[in-house]
């Protein structure tokens, strides 16, 4: 009897990480999806509630890391209960990485809400409609331990990352052709590397889920479609449209 209930008791402490996990995962979906929106529709007040609500994502971390170091601790887990808990520490830190730079794109939002409107601007919803997509796949694939489902978010960074130098270009055009437009292109450039970053965090998720089903690291090199460490913008291109 003692032994059937520590298993029991033990099984649940392993549902409860990752529905905490679950829960975590929600909220930094839902921070991406107000800081999107408080760029969209140039609104402050949703920005600044966005930044608010990070310190839940904080709080959930810090009581998964609790709990994961306490089964540790207690239970001395081995073999998939090993990688269910390693796991978890591993989501959990991507996560909160998501709400930071979630909460970077509000804060970027109110500062480029003081400015006038940023034609290339409107690349910006896309790239998180894109990464909010790239979140909820990898939890599910998460939640239901689905490896084809994880790959294929694995495979999507590579869109995210076209997506954003495509805009790197084009705001740099922008800003070549006004200095005026230095300025808010700047915050959009950061806005716009932000939601890249939640994408290689999508990633990580994934290549974590692989190992927690499967047991190894993908072995694959990780696609990447970001090219604006070789961007070039040529002067003399922008003068000849004018």
């Amino acid at each position: 009897m003692p032994t059937e209930h520590l298993a029991k008791s033990f099984e649940e402490e392993l549902k409860r990480l990752q529905s905490l996990i679950a829960r975590m995962g929600g909220l930094a979906e839902a921070q991406l999806a107000s800081a999107i929106r408080a760029v969209a529709e140039r609104d402050s007040e949703r920005a600044s509630t966005t930044i608010r609500g990070d310190q839940k994502v904080d709080d959930l971390e810090r009581e998964i890391d609790d709990l994961a170091l306490k089964i540790l601790a207690l239970r001395q887990p081995m073999a998939v209960d090993l990688r269910v808990i390693l796991s978890a520490l591993k989501i959990g830190a991507d996560l909160e990485r998501i709400a930071d730079y979630a909460a970077n794109v509000a804060k970027r939002a109110i500062a480029l809400n003081q400015l006038g409107p940023v034609p290339p601007a409107y690349a910006v919803p896309r790239m998180g409609q894109v990464a909010q997509a790239m979140i909820k796949d990898v939890l599910d694939a998460y939640t239901n331990r689905d490896v084809a489902k994880a790959i294929a978010v694995w495979n999507r960074d590579e869109e995210l990352d076209e997506l954003y130098s495509s805009l790197f270009r084009e705001l740099l055009t922008y800003m070549m052709e006004d200095p005026r437009n230095i300025t808010p292109a700047t915050h959009l450039l950061f806005i716009a590397k932000n939601i890249e970053r939640i994408g290689d965090h999508s990633t990580n998720i994934a290549e974590t889920v692989h190992f927690l089903v499967v047991g190894s690291q993908l072995a694959e090199a990780r696609p990447k479609g970001d090219a604006t460490s070789f961007t070039v913008v040529h002067p003399h291109r922008v003068e000849s449209k004018s």
